[in-house]
């Protein structure tokens, strides 16, 4: 027995949920969502819950039962309040900035990095060492967030680089003498 998927997933006020063949489709006020279904499950939607069930009671159908509901709960969520990742930029001369469509950072290169901004995705840089990524797919806003902090993840020693505001960073004692 699934303990994620027995639960119904409860629709926020503002959003709609509509099943469309094989696909749930959640709509609100940040846009519209799509989940295309594997063939382990079926969806109910019921009121304002959506109750997810497997087909067969194999090991692929009970996993995936789960899963189904929690990226429903993500959509229903994403589409009503959204997703955001806070990030931070630590190091000397390491900044950011938004021009246009593109997140231009400064991270201690001989060159600037452009990052493009894509569709559905909203940076907001508060400050130039704070950067804010947002949207309603929380799957992109997380993608989006690790692409970022790859291009100078934080190193252990100084601490320098662009680390998630959550994130803790075991640092490392220098070479002794």
């Amino acid at each position: 027995m699934s303990r994620v998927g027995k639960y119904p997933v409860p629709v926020p006020a503002g959003v709609q949920v509509a099943l469309q063949g094989r696909t749930v489709v959640a709509k609100g006020k940040l846009g519209e969502l799509k989940l295309p279904l594997t063939d382990e499950v079926d969806v109910e939607i019921e009121g304002s819950q959506v109750a997810v069930k497997p087909r067969r009671d194999d090991r692929r159908s009970r996993t995936m039962w789960g899963t189904t509901r929690s990226l429903i709960n993500g959509m229903c969520i994403g589409v009503s309040t959204g997703f955001t990742k806070s990030m931070e930029i630590t190091g000397t001369g390491y900044r950011a900035a938004v021009q246009g469509k593109d997140l231009v950072l400064a991270l201690g290169f001989s060159h600037e990095v452009r990052y493009p901004i894509p569709e559905g995705i909203t940076i907001v840089c508060e400050r130039p060492t704070a950067v804010k990524v947002s949207g309603a797919d929380k799957q992109r806003v997380g993608q989006v967030a690790a692409e970022i902090r790859a291009y100078r993840g934080p190193e252990p020693y100084k601490g320098k680089g662009v680390r998630y505001t959550d994130e803790q960073i075991l640092r490392k004692e220098g070479k002794k003498k």
